[in-house]
């Protein structure tokens, strides 16, 4: 365990040695298949949103004024003058194999000795095992997410220090295999990492069709879908991950991109679930709107150097969390959040500097 004092992200290093495999690893000096260009989607929600119904996911509205105009956006958790609310998680583990045979699994055994899902449950986005700290401030040991919200409204949460916004100790459900067709998937090397590219259409379709056919998985719950050395297309390459919902029913998509390579690479580890949850909090129906136009808190930091991701250790993994925008770099007042920090790291930015 450790504590968290204002992390510099890590630069990257010399490409590692070749290891070759039919499921993924480093792929020395072999061009990109598909120009490696970082991203993430937005995938707009499908039908509407009754969060008033019986085991709806929790909400709360924020509401501030920028320019003369009025934002109202939705948030999960309770307001932060309310209790401490957690919400109960779903990971569902995804095995691609392409139509030429490769397979691509998060029961993939890692540099630490466990698979990529192990250490995706045992990463600081589920477990409260760092003390963060940032301007001085001791947010508490708690989850990434949750110090990251709590920073947002420091000065409220200063007056109700119970407040916390959590996530539940995943229920991790069975692998669910997808046979990806050829017109769908193929085989790739990005970042120098051999990877499956599957369509993100295609995707979201079986991931919809997994939903449904869950009983367990309600609207009160956020399905999380991981993959493993694989990255999502839509006209290029490579998305590392997308949230979005199907009616009242939220979900998340990320890929655990197993890194060897000895250099920063991107969706390494969990780094694409912490952008993709903090975007989950803060727009859960992908309808939230803001002075920079929607509301992604990810996406304005994805560019930074490591790709925006910062060093946590703990339990011998070190884990690539990414910095998130706060909200006066939405255009909300500058006292809502800690010190008025327009970034969980501290990044000095401006109202809308990066887009939204």
């Amino acid at each position: 365990m450790i504590s968290h004092h204002e992390r510099k992200p890590l630069i990257a290093m010399a490409v590692g040695a070749l290891v070759l495999g039919a499921g993924g690893g480093v792929v020395a000096g072999q061009p990109d298949t598909m120009k490696a260009v970082p991203r993430f989607a937005v995938l707009p929600a499908k039908g509407s949103q009754n969060t008033q119904q019986a085991g709806a996911l929790t909400t709360w509205k924020f509401s501030y004024k920028y320019n003369n105009t009025n934002y109202t956006d939705t948030f999960v958790g309770n307001a932060p003058t309310g209790k401490k609310l957690t919400t109960p998680v779903f990971i569902v583990p995804i095995k691609i194999v392409l139509s030429t045979g490769q397979t691509f699994s998060t029961s993939t055994t890692q540099p630490n000795g466990q698979t990529a899902l192990a250490d995706t449950v045992a990463s600081p986005l589920f477990q409260s095992v760092i003390n963060f700290k940032e301007a001085g401030a001791k947010l508490g040991k708690t989850q990434y997410e949750d110090a990251y919200i709590r920073e947002s409204f420091w000065p409220t949460v200063l007056t109700n220090t119970k407040y916390h916004d959590l996530l539940g100790q995943p229920t991790v459900l069975n692998e669910v295999t997808l046979n990806v067709p050829a017109a769908d998937g193929k085989l790739g090397t990005e970042f120098g990492v051999q990877v499956a590219l599957v369509d993100i259409n295609w995707l979201d379709g079986q991931v919809n069709s997994i939903i449904k056919a869950n009983s367990q998985i309600t609207g009160a719950s956020v399905p999380i879908f991981e993959l493993y050395d694989t990255y999502e297309t839509s006209g290029g390459c490579c998305i590392g991950g997308y949230h979005s919902a199907t009616g009242a029913q939220t979900y998340s998509v990320f890929d655990y991109v197993g890194n060897t390579t000895g250099k920063s690479v991107f969706s390494q580890d969990v780094s694409a679930l912490s952008h993709e949850l903090g975007e989950w909090f803060f727009d859960p129906f992908i309808n939230n709107n803001s002075a920079c136009g929607i509301y992604e808190v990810g996406d304005p930091l994805e560019r930074e150097s490591n790709y925006g991701g910062y060093p946590y250790t703990t339990n011998g993994m070190t884990y690539n969390l990414q910095d998130l925008a706060q909200p006066p770099y939405f255009g909300a007042p500058t006292t809502t959040s800690l010190d008025g920090r327009f970034t969980f790291q501290g990044t000095k930015l401006s109202v809308c500097q990066n887009g939204s």
